[in-house]
């Protein structure tokens, strides 16, 4: 298999967001649902995608595109699934550890999920812990 036809299918998960990502090589471009990153809202989104990007530095990335679709969750759920996805799809790209251990020491969530769920509703109340209150009176 030559290099140039190489592609890569990455997905990321946050919460309920779900990210896949599509990485062949390029001209350094990134598209969140056919969006470009340049113009995607809202800006804290952005930036929060943007992290690995930067992290990596642009001699690594700026040869690939990336088509990232995302979809369930909160805008900020999606916004970092997307960026685990990137973080992880720079990783298998490179194949390098160095980029691996840059990513952990910034920020674990970049490359490892997190776990952490809602936790059920039960009875006798209006959500997992909170209770209906009593008076007596």
């Amino acid at each position: 298999m030559s290099s140039t036809k190489r592609v890569l299918v990455i997905s990321g998960k946050r919460k309920t967001a779900t990210a896949r990502a599509t990485v062949k090589p390029g001209k350094g471009r990134i598209r969140i649902n056919n969006i470009p990153l340049e113009i995607y809202e809202p800006l804290i989104a952005r930036e929060k995608i943007r992290e690995p990007l930067i992290q990596a530095g642009e001699d690594v990335w700026k040869q690939l595109d990336f088509n990232v679709k995302v979809k369930g969750g909160g805008f900020m759920g999606q916004a970092e699934a997307c960026r685990m996805t990137i973080a992880n799809a720079l990783i298998k790209w490179t194949k390098s550890s160095h980029l691996r251990t840059v990513f952990l020491k910034y920020d674990r969530t970049m490359v490892v999920g997190d776990p952490r769920r809602k936790e059920p509703k039960k009875f006798g109340g209006p959500g997992a812990r909170a209770r209906d209150q009593k008076s007596y009176r």
